[in-house]
């Protein structure tokens, strides 16, 4: 992986720009627009040529694909055990994220971060708290045999198993032309994340013109979020790229919330400067406590200690907790944490700093955040949707079918 995180983010910014100012349209491999393989309402507030874009030439978006990867993300027969699912950590009651702390597994084995949302998951230059998959379909493989997740001793477990059984086993005749295959299960599942996009919230209603769309709290809110409280700093907002993210890796003090975080950053730190072989890492990993080293367990870089990604906050209302470890449990204790300057330590974001807000303008300041929410991802938490037998899942009403039947 590239170290040189900033200088890979701006230029994949510098491409997205350019990109949609051109108006440049990727290409499936049989050389057909996407728009052409796979039509997709859009929620308001996400542009079309933004989502075109980010989805890969090579694993083009059909309605069979698409099915085939929304049964695999419910299918709890992908775990070793029959208890866990893609969907288990990522619930749509939760808004594709689930309500605890840190994920938990097969055997209730609890992992070191919070679940993350899969809304708009497909926009990021890279997936996982530290970045360590570039890709949906390199994310998707990993859950499968982390032994706190999934459980599976490999791959070809998996792929033995599913097999076995004959929905499967036609689907992926129907789609991929053969066998079930590791990387068709990656392909298809990352091709249902693609269709989870959330939109339409208030505040996206605003910025189009609609001046009455935001109650008058969450536009103190919105200056606040680009003026006093700096929050655009990280959550940086334009209409092209609409995410309120850089996606950039930074050490806002969370990390320090681990007692041997302190230490670890030490050895971590004298470790880099001694150039650090991989093996390295991976005995920092297996430490205690060693997942508090953040995006500095995949590229050995000390500027990386205790950096974690910057996340979206769209949604962010339905999404808690809160932070990598899942230690704010509400929003009012982010912005507290936020207040104070995050938890010092030797490795924190230069810019972070600590900013004075008073009681009233950190509750305008949730005001604007809560207007980040999509009216169909409210719906579909408030309602408690996870019904299976969709054709797909409908955030922003989807208008899914495959033109080339």
């Amino acid at each position: 992986m590239d170290g040189d995180l900033a200088m890979k983010t701006l230029k994949l910014q510098i491409v997205i720009v350019f990109a949609l100012a051109l108006t440049v349209i990727a290409r499936a491999d049989d050389g057909a627009p996407l728009s052409e393989q796979f039509n997709i309402k859009l929620p308001r507030g996400i542009p079309s040529d933004l989502w075109e874009y980010f989805v890969p030439k090579d694993n083009p978006l059909t309605a069979s694909k698409v099915e085939l990867g929304r049964r695999l993300f419910f299918d709890k027969r992908l775990s070793v055990d029959g208890t866990i699912s893609c969907a288990t950590c990522h619930d749509p009651r939760f808004a594709f994220a689930d309500n605890k702390k840190v994920a938990e597994g097969v055997g209730g084995r609890r992992g070191a971060r919070n679940s993350p949302t899969v809304l708009n998951a497909m926009f990021g230059s890279s997936q996982f708290w530290d970045g360590r998959a570039e890709s949906l379909e390199a994310q998707a493989k990993l859950p499968l045999i982390s032994p706190d997740e999934m459980g599976n001793e490999s791959h070809e477990q998996v792929v033995a198993r599913l097999q076995k059984i004959d929905e499967y086993r036609q689907l992926f005749k129907e789609v991929f032309g053969g066998p079930v295959t590791i990387d068709g299960v990656a392909r298809a599942i990352a091709a249902y994340e693609r269709t989870l996009v959330s939109g339409n919230s208030p505040f996206d209603r605003y910025i189009a013109g609609d001046s009455d769309a935001l109650s008058e709290s969450a536009q103190r809110g919105f200056g606040l979020f680009r003026g006093k409280a700096r929050c655009n700093v990280c959550h940086t907002f334009n209409q092209a790229f609409p995410l309120l993210t850089d996606y950039m890796y930074r050490n806002t003090g969370v990390a320090a919330n681990n007692t041997t975080f302190e230490a670890l950053a030490r050895q971590a730190a004298q470790a880099a400067r001694n150039n650090l072989p991989m093996n390295k890492l991976d005995e920092f990993a297996r430490s205690e406590g060693g997942q508090s080293l953040g995006r500095f367990l995949i590229t050995g870089n000390s500027l990386d200690i205790g950096s974690f990604k910057t996340p979206s906050l769209r949604d962010v209302e339905l999404t808690a907790p809160y932070f990598h470890d899942g230690s704010a449990a509400t929003l009012e204790t982010v912005i507290r944490f936020y207040i104070k300057g995050g938890n010092h330590n030797q490795n924190r974001d230069w810019q972070l700093e600590p900013i004075n807000l008073t009681e009233g303008e950190q509750r305008d300041l949730i005001e604007f955040l809560k207007s980040l929410t999509g009216d169909d991802t409210r719906r579909m938490v408030e309602s408690g949707t996870s019904d299976l037998q969709r054709p797909a899942f409908d955030v922003g009403q989807l208008n899914i079918r495959d033109t080339r039947r």
